[in-house]
């Protein structure tokens, strides 16, 4: 089951959720999804990474973000596997303003390590998959030098003509 769907169910569906009107978000996010592949293949192909520091600029709320994390995932896998490297454990980062509530995120975040777990054979124990919400504006710093391996943003961007 896509990640989506299964995160949906989790969610609200009164009129106004998230569920129910994040179609725009997904359809920008599949127009990105041959870049992403493209960066994500040249990165893995020239660096044997570890541990890899993924963050997500802006707008981190609902399914539609972890569905791109799972599709990264994804890709990262298969390009380790076929490289014949150790697949990274994985550094998540969801920022977003001060005034998000990254609760209705985190609320996600059984449904979707149970996921990676069960059709991604992504174990919890050792921990492959690390999740952190980081508040602040990506107008100013908000992650340590040498910390991050891939950064995109899909919801955010159209704030900066403002």
């Amino acid at each position: 089951m896509e990640v989506v769907q299964v995160l949906h169910m989790n969610k609200g569906n009164g009129d106004t959720s998230y569920a129910k009107n994040s179609t725009v978000q997904r359809k920008i996010i599949s127009f990105g999804k041959t870049i992403i592949e493209e960066a994500l293949l040249e990165l893995s192909s020239n660096y044997d990474i570890d541990s890899m520091g993924i963050a997500d600029l802006g707008c981190s709320t609902g399914p539609n973000t972890l569905s791109v994390i799972s599709q990264i995932m994804d890709i990262v896998r298969a390009t380790s596997g076929h490289l014949r490297r150790r697949v990274p454990e994985f550094r998540l980062f969801f920022n977003d303003l001060y005034s998000n509530d990254f609760n209705s995120l985190f609320m996600l975040l059984p449904a979707f390590y149970k996921m990676l777990k069960e059709e991604k054979g992504i174990g919890l124990a050792p921990s492959q998959c690390f999740i952190s919400g980081v508040p602040g504006s990506f107008y100013g710093r908000l992650f340590p030098s040498n910390s991050l391996h891939f950064v995109y943003s899909f919801s955010s961007l159209h704030w900066l003509s403002q």
